[in-house]
């Protein structure tokens, strides 16, 4: 993963459940909309071989990795299958290790102030605050209060209506899930719909980032 391009539109989509015949279709639904990072989850049946054809499809046009991570050895299956960044739910410290090792960016999941500081002790890329949705914009506020340097990724509950309350609030990127990859959509080929849900937040991240660079002394 190139950390400096995922930076300038830090929006990360997750796959999960996905079948192989909806890889092609939803990375080019993806690309259209100017999304440039995906994550397909190792609980998804099949995952490495998803990961494969989802780079396939992608090329150079997206940035694809594996979530879900849990153990050291999903970690080197989804490497091995071409994922160039780890997401994991939890703190995995072997896991975290590892990457770190093989200079994979990493994000571990934490949601207390213990569990976020020892993630970015162990040398997390991001800090994937799960679920996000559950406390708000304002819990990533009150994170950033004691860790103003730690960076966090807010996932669960993101929507192109509040995405710009957890920048404001201190969120260095966001997480988005089944909101825009519903299980219906996928199941009915509706890829356009799914197309115009990641249109709506990669224009409401520009929309945010363009007020942001005005308030700026």
């Amino acid at each position: 993963m190139d950390l400096a391009r995922f930076r300038t539109l830090p929006l990360l989509g997750i796959l999960r459940g996905i079948d192989a015949e909806a890889v092609g279709p939803v990375v080019e639904a993806a690309v259209s909309a100017g999304l440039n990072s995906i994550e397909i989850t190792m609980n998804t049946p099949g995952a490495a071989a998803l990961i494969r054809r989802a780079e396939r499809a992608a090329g150079d046009a997206l940035m694809i990795g594996a979530g879900t991570v849990l153990e050291v050895e999903e970690l080197e299956t989804a490497l091995d299958a071409g994922a160039t960044f780890v997401v994991c739910p939890t703190l995995r410290t072997a896991v975290v290790a590892r990457c770190v090792e093989r200079s994979v960016p990493v994000f571990p999941g934490a949601l207390t102030p213990q569990e976020i500081h020892a993630a970015w002790e162990a040398r997390a890329t991001m800090v994937k605050v799960f679920p996000a949705g559950c406390f708000g914009p304002s819990y990533l506020r009150d994170l950033h209060g004691p860790f103003p340097t730690i960076e966090l990724l807010a996932c669960g509950g993101v929507n192109a209506a509040n995405l710009g309350e957890y920048f404001d609030g201190g969120a260095a990127a966001v997480a988005f899930g089944a909101s825009v990859f519903r299980p219906a959509w996928l199941q009915a080929r509706d890829f356009a719909r799914i197309r115009r849900a990641i249109d709506e937040l990669v224009g409401a991240w520009r929309d945010w980032r363009a007020r942001s660079d005005t308030m700026r002394p």
